[in-house]
């Protein structure tokens, strides 16, 4: 008999999935990493119509759109939000096995009571009956988050940033959501990046000026470590293409630093040695503040370069990359760890070939009286799909403890992208339900529910304390 499409059981394939399911799905969100805008939050931002808040700094959605030979101008462009948003009710149908397709009618009906197929001929249907919901007291940044039950959002924040949107929500108490800044150090480890001397400006305006040595630059990123601690920062987070590690010490390191300020051109090794010690500096830092540090490995940013200078970064350009990580992520690890200030780690695979590669990774560096220190992040970005969030799952489970999971994220830049919570549980439920089913693990209920919730919510609000 052929399943109802989208149905309360969506995904959803037997009774234990449902049963846990119906507790998990309940479970408050903390949404650990995100790239939503403080300022939208702050400011409480409203919206005009429904193509704003649904395709506005979507750039999954954009590949998409580009896919299907949409013009750009519909996409990032300056055409009409109508005509961008009848240009994605184009596209979803064609999306079959993509989930922006989940996504999307999940969006639509969760957060606008639209049960409608997404195509042309609805798209004026949908585009009216989603506005007058727009235009609701309630429908804005904090009423979105209120909706999708949002207990504690980490943004994405760059060290010498303001953070005046953070200050101003820490003293708003007519809003129950905390919102907490994450430390997010791209801009300062990318020192082989043409945008790494303009940084300094920032730096400048930040500090009052700009550092002219590493020692300078370490004590400015200790007094901005100190400033984001007093606003709940829990969560640091670095980006990289490869993992470095070329150790050296500060002298050496100092004179890299004034070399690429003085306009000269660095090797490879120095560029490594750079990366490298900042980020054991770092490391260390944070272990010292109970902060967790988050590595995100294996992108490839801004491949094509012609839209890049068009139109920059973060708008669907960027890809998986496929470096050797085993060898420097375990000495980079271990160089922290022999110190004793290895911080609470979560470390994400964009490369799926490298899920065995990271779990493994973690049994090393547990530590005696902590619980699951080192994590399996979730299926991220080009990974946050049903089959790579059951690989991430499954291969967690192979290699380690799923049970003691911190559980999913948005990754995102929508307040409608909470949705993706619900269909991670969904399927979490579905893998642990169907284990149950087939006799692989006996059917607990007070145990399963606990894990399923755990896994949801509880793991992540422990971790971060």
């Amino acid at each position: 008999m052929m399943k109802k499409f989208l149905d309360e059981d969506f995904l959803l394939d037997n009774d234990t999935a449902k049963e846990l399911f119906f507790h998990a799905g309940k479970m408050p969100i903390i949404d650990y990493h995100c790239h939503l805008n403080p300022e939208e939050i702050a400011l409480d931002r409203r919206y005009d119509n429904i193509s704003q808040v649904w395709l506005g700094a979507d750039h999954y959605k954009w590949r998409a759109m580009r896919g299907c030979g949409i013009d750009e101008k519909l996409i990032t462009g300056d055409a009409d939000d109508y005509d961008k948003f009848c240009a994605w009710t184009s596209v979803v149908p064609y999306l079959i096995g993509n989930p922006l397709f989940h996504w999307t009618y999940l969006e639509l009906k969760r957060y606008f009571d639209i049960d409608k197929e997404i195509c042309p001929q609805n798209a004026k249907y949908i585009w009216d009956a989603a506005n007058e919901k727009i235009s609701s007291p309630d429908f804005s940044a904090r009423g979105l988050i209120k909706k999708s039950n949002v207990e504690v959002i980490c943004t994405t924040d760059d060290p010498f940033d303001s953070l005046e949107y953070h200050s101003a929500l820490v003293k708003d108490d007519s809003f129950a959501t905390r919102v907490l800044p994450a430390f997010r150090t791209d801009n300062l480890i990318n020192i082989h990046k043409d945008t790494f001397i303009p940084y300094m400006s920032k730096i400048k305006d930040a500090m009052g000026k700009a550092p002219s040595d590493i020692k300078e630059l370490k004590e400015m990123l200790l007094k901005r470590i100190e400033f984001f601690d007093s606003l709940g920062c829990r969560f640091a987070d670095q980006s990289v293409d490869t993992v470095p590690y070329s150790p050296c010490d500060e002298n050496a390191v100092d004179l890299i630093f004034r070399k690429k300020l003085n306009g000269e051109k660095l090797t490879a090794y120095e560029i490594d040695c750079y990366r490298t010690h900042m980020m054991l500096f770092l490391g260390e830092e944070y272990a010292k503040k109970n902060w967790v540090m988050q590595l995100h490995m294996s992108v490839m940013r801004n491949n094509n370069s012609l839209m890049f200078s068009k139109i920059g970064a973060d708008t669907g350009f960027d890809s998986i990359n496929d470096p050797d990580v085993a060898q420097p992520l375990s000495r980079l690890l271990d160089a922290l760890a022999v110190k004793e200030l290895l911080p609470k780690t979560v470390l994400y695979a964009l490369n799926p070939k490298d899920n065995y590669v990271l779990c493994s990774m973690l049994g090393n560096f547990q530590a005696k009286g902590e619980i699951s220190k080192m994590q399996f992040g979730s299926a991220w970005w080009f990974n946050d799909h049903k089959d790579g969030m059951e690989l991430q799952l499954k291969t967690l489970a192979n290699m380690g403890v799923l049970s003691k999971f911190i559980g999913m994220l948005t990754d995102s830049r929508s307040f409608l992208s909470y949705t993706r919570h619900e269909y991670f549980r969904r399927i979490l439920c579905n893998v642990m339900g169907t284990w149950v089913e087939n006799g692989e693990y006996p059917y607990n209920r007070e145990l399963l529910i606990k894990m399923a919730e755990d896994i949801s919510y509880r793991n992540i609000k422990k971790y971060m304390e």
